[in-house]
């Protein structure tokens, strides 16, 4: 036995792997193949209708705005503006009692 042997039968085995690969790729294409040039020779052609969007009406529109420029700040002062409320009816029911 010759120190190339071994590596003859290597390159056998990974021969007939690759072989073996081939054949099933085949295989696969061939099975795949009428449904490929059914497609490629349709004479129809594929039309995509895409639906336009509804109109919105102004009043969403117009809330849209409201609610994107008032955003995080516009929520801090309606928060202040309430809790200062709150604050003021607080201090004058406590004056109120306090006489």
């Amino acid at each position: 036995m010759t120190s190339s042997e071994p590596l003859r039968r290597m390159c056998g085995s990974r021969a007939s792997k690759l072989a073996a690969i081939r054949v099933t790729l085949v295989s696969a294409f061939s099975m795949f193949a009428p449904a490929l040039t059914a497609l490629a020779q349709s004479d129809k052609p594929i039309i995509v209708s895409i639906p336009p969007d509804k109109p919105k009406s102004e009043l969403s529109g117009l809330a849209d705005v409201l609610i994107g420029s008032l955003g995080l700040t516009g929520v801090i002062v309606i928060a202040a503006v309430l809790m200062g409320a709150i604050m003021a009816a607080l201090m004058f029911w406590v004056r109120s009692r306090s006489d």
